[in-house]
């Protein structure tokens, strides 16, 4: 094709390439959403504020906190997987929603790696395992011995089934044989007010909640749920070395976007996300909350992802949990 069609066409295609170009250079010239599928006042919160704040000092634009719990986080999650794929809708996920609920539900409103692009992985931590201090258990042992000795009667609280208070629970039983009853509530801040209370008497907490609490003696924390100790609880022994051998839990938060979102705003997203998490401020605020801060590139989210589901599809499976 040759003379003015030709020199036509690509004048079209410079313009329409330089009109993209400008719009992701741009980004984000508006408010940024940012789905928390659970409970105000909760780790995913906190961790989405504190993200929110810096992104908002970058980029000069608000970024709105917008919280949806419900359903193990599957509510939340399935209103950003709906949301418009142009970057101003972003999901804060944790392992529950994107490597538990899979194995836990029978049918869930969406595939993690089909229906999301993986932008960063932001926090990790160990759970904290938690008893109310009146409780006749100072260690983990304790705590085994009595739900052995009153099978049934010591109850254990989460924010629903799927979240990983609840995995934590169910594979704490599997693991020793204890008779823990679960209770369910909406939100783990809920089910921690009630260990507090005395109406339930453990449970497996994200640890940015909890440790205030055990600072103040109103709880009090038997161990920590990671493979090894963490350095955010000196001297707190871990669930494994307790006597529950091989037993190991970690918590992960990470954000998502609706698949579709073109690469260049994925890639500024990423980026930014991830720098963010190694701001000295950031790694002081979360380590205040018992959390890890960390990052990664979009491929090497999606990976792990991959791992987390593998891994809870067996563990999930050995503790004899099985979808509902």
């Amino acid at each position: 094709m040759h003379g003015p069609i030709a020199a036509g066409l690509m004048a079209v295609v410079i313009l329409v390439a330089g009109a993209a170009t400008a719009a992701q250079t741009a980004f984000p010239d508006k408010p940024v959403r940012m789905i928390v599928p659970f409970s105000p006042g909760g780790t995913s919160d906190t961790l989405a504020r504190i993200l929110g704040q810096k992104l908002n000092e970058s980029w000069g634009q608000q970024i709105v906190v917008d919280s949806r719990p419900g359903a193990s986080g599957i509510i939340g999650t399935e209103i950003a997987k709906h949301a418009p794929a142009d970057g101003y809708t972003l999901m804060h996920g944790n392992i529950s929603q994107f490597a538990i609920n899979p194995f836990i539900f029978k049918k869930i409103p969406y595939e993690t790696l089909r229906d999301f692009v993986p932008l960063s992985l932001v926090a990790s931590a160990p759970q904290l395992l938690v008893v109310n201090p009146s409780l006749a258990a100072k260690s983990v042992k304790e705590l085994v011995d009595l739900a052995r000795a009153r099978p049934g009667a010591l109850n254990f609280g989460s924010g629903g089934v799927g979240t990983l208070a609840y995995v934590g629970g169910e594979m704490f039983k599997s693991a020793t044989g204890a008779n823990l009853t679960h209770i369910s509530y909406k939100g783990t801040v809920l089910a921690l007010n009630d260990v507090i209370g005395g109406q339930v008497q453990v449970i497996f907490s994200d640890m940015p909640i909890a440790l205030p609490h055990t600072r103040t003696g109103k709880l009090r924390a038997l161990a920590v749920t990671g493979p090894k100790r963490s350095p955010l609880v000196a001297g707190m022994p871990t669930v494994a070395e307790s006597g529950v051998p091989g037993y190991a839990l970690v918590n992960w938060w990470g954000i998502l976007a609706p698949r579709g979102v073109p690469q260049p705003v994925v890639d500024k997203l990423s980026k930014e996300i991830a720098r963010v998490h190694t701001l000295a401020e950031v790694i002081e605020r979360y380590a205040n909350l018992g959390v890890e801060a960390t990052g990664n590139t979009p491929a090497e989210f999606a990976a792990y992802i991959k791992a987390e589901e593998a891994r809870f599809s067996k563990a999930l499976g050995d503790a004899g949990v099985r979808p509902d």
